[in-house]
């Protein structure tokens, strides 16, 4: 009731434009006879320089505890998000602001928390990212930290935790941004996060892979936070399901939230028209099945035109052996059906699903952009392994493993003047306004990394295995491939481009979790001299203070990268 009370007023003092989570309505014009047009905008409208003025704003209050659930019907130690795994989506229009409120309730004496919003670029508002030791400290427990952001982009995208493994303990859930697509469809079915899942917690098996590195394997997999699982004869929790109408198309919004795990995804005797890869909207093309390393998304239209064939159909989540440690690889399904009820479980065979740990090839973005030839920066970075002073293993970055502290972020460094950075820090430092930089990452080891960047979409140049050889890698300027998360290729290479038109402190990581909380990311400070400006010192201090007093007296020791 108290919580009810704070809502109202709530309500009253930011009046009508002040949205609780409620369900949000297309703008005018986008009908499934035409889903290009959103009001006197459309999908060739170019959305990094246009965005509506919607004068809504979307509020969503986040209380996160510990609890025990079961999502594979085997129980475990989890971190949930208003009791639930995954949490809410946040869902806005193209041009809303948001407002997150997030409460860490977490009893575990370690765990502070924070929120990134995966994929939001958040032009001017970096303070926003979420990232701790970068932009802000940790929220100590029984505190709240609030964040605000424009939805300057529209598609779809997942926030998650990026305070060490609690993302992938429960810390994590769906942003859905309503514009406009470039193929019509009669539905959406809002997000599908696929994820892996273990019953030993994430920190666990980091504890056990720092000090001997090898192949630990994850039971399990989820869809939207459901499958089955067998012990023995008995077969434990539910599996996702899904009710297609005959002719009806379907807009599936696809989510890699996952730990360790590069999924194909497919339904069964149905075709996919892919209309958006990570937040860029695509020239539709089709597949049978797509695969989607982690952290990516993609959006599908699915027509059910399959009713002839059966009444049940498998969607498979299949986890690339060459990448992904997973004993359920064939078991990761959901189950789509035709009609009222499901009858029974599925008997249709699947499409070829062994595609490796690479990208979806061909994605040609609708708003086109080209890349200068002319940059003013090269970074060339090269990917080991390493050990620490501890002893333990961890990534390097150039012979570097980041190391940032929690209660000294990169942006309170800054607004105290800092211009020397510790050599652990990974800073990159970029001053130069609207200028091209490239970025080479190189590694010669059989793993590969999906990689993804803070604060922009990137330009992917090129992208292979063996050597990178300059005078023949690059082939097309014009309109590359965009998005913000890419295949580094096992024993490759993968060469990114981007502008310095966003200031602020922007990470580019690995978005495996066990690599990132070991150390594989760097930093990169762009356009230093503007970012103090747009710092809210008091916000920042606020929690910084809350962070310290706890980390003190707790004896609090970090013993990963800090992100």
């Amino acid at each position: 009731m108290v919580l009810r009370g704070i809502l109202l007023l709530s309500y009253f003092l930011f009046g009508l434009h002040m949205v609780f989570g409620a369900a949000v309505q297309p703008c005018s014009g986008n009908t499934a006879a035409d889903r290009s047009k959103w009001c006197t905008y459309n999908i060739h409208t170019d959305y990094y320089n246009v965005v509506p003025d919607t004068g809504v704003t979307r509020e969503y209050w986040f209380d996160l505890r510990d609890r025990v659930l079961a999502p594979d019907g085997i129980p475990r130690y989890t971190q949930s998000i208003n009791g639930s795994i995954p949490g809410p989506t946040i869902r806005a229009n193209w041009g809303d602001e948001v407002v997150v409120h997030v409460q860490n309730n977490f009893q575990n004496s370690t765990n502070g928390t924070s929120l990134h919003f995966h994929g939001i670029r958040q032009n001017y508002t970096n303070q926003n990212d979420g990232v701790v030791s970068v932009t802000e400290c940790p929220t100590a427990p029984g505190h709240r930290t609030t964040y605000k952001w424009r939805a300057a982009q529209y598609g779809t995208t997942f926030y998650h935790s990026h305070f060490s493994l609690q993302a992938w303990e429960g810390v994590f859930g769906a942003i859905v941004i309503d514009g406009p697509a470039s193929a019509n469809y009669d539905v959406d079915q809002g997000a599908l996060i696929l994820t892996d899942w273990g019953h030993q917690t994430p920190d666990e098996i980091f504890y056990h892979e720092s000090r001997h590195p090898g192949p630990t394997y994850l039971e399990n997999g989820l869809i939207n936070g459901m499958n089955i699982y067998n012990i023995g004869d008995k077969q434990v929790g539910q599996r996702f399901t899904i009710e297609f109408q005959p002719g009806t198309s379907y807009r599936l919004r696809l989510i890699n939230a996952a730990l360790d795990t590069h999924f194909t995804f497919s339904i069964d005797h149905h075709t996919m028209t892919v209309i958006a890869a990570d937040l860029v909207p695509l020239e539709p093309f089709t597949t049978n099945v797509i695969t989607i390393g982690i952290g990516q998304r993609y959006d599908v239209i699915v027509k059910a035109d399959q009713a002839r064939i059966a009444h049940e159909f498998w969607m498979r989540a299949v986890p690339q052996n060459d990448c992904s440690r997973n004993n359920n690889t064939e078991n990761i399904r959901g189950i789509v059906y035709y009609g009222e009820t499901v009858q029974g479980q599925p008997s249709t065979s699947g499409y070829n699903t062994t595609t490796g740990c690479v990208d979806q090839t061909d994605i040609a973005p609708i708003v086109s952009k080209s890349v200068s030839e002319d940059f003013v920066y090269y970074a060339n970075e090269a990917l080991t392994i390493g050990k620490n002073t501890a002893g333990l293993f961890v990534w390097q970055v150039n012979d570097v493993s980041m190391q940032v502290e929690w209660e000294n972020p990169t942006l309170l460094q800054i607004y105290n003047n800092v211009t020397d950075w510790s050599s652990t820090e990974g800073v990159i430092q970029l001053d130069e306004v609207d200028k091209w930089i490239y970025v080479l990452i190189q590694s010669s080891l059989p793993i590969s990394h999906p990689m993804h960047l803070h604060g922009h979409d990137f330009f992917v140049l090129a992208q292979g295995t063996g050597a990178y050889e300059p005078s023949a890698a690059v082939s097309n300027f014009d309109n590359p491939p965009r998005r913000d998360t890419a295949m580094l290729l096992a024993g490759g290479y993968l060469l990114l481009a981007f502008q310095t038109d966003n200031p602020g402190a922007w990470l580019l990581h690995c978005h495996v979790g066990f690599h990132a909380t070991g150390g594989l990311a760097v930093q990169f400070v762009e356009r230093y001299d503007e970012i103090r400006d747009l710092i809210d010192y008091e916000s920042l201090s606020q929690t910084c203070k809350a962070w310290d007093s706890w980390e003190k007296s707790k004896g609090l020791v970090e013993v990963d990268s800090g992100i």
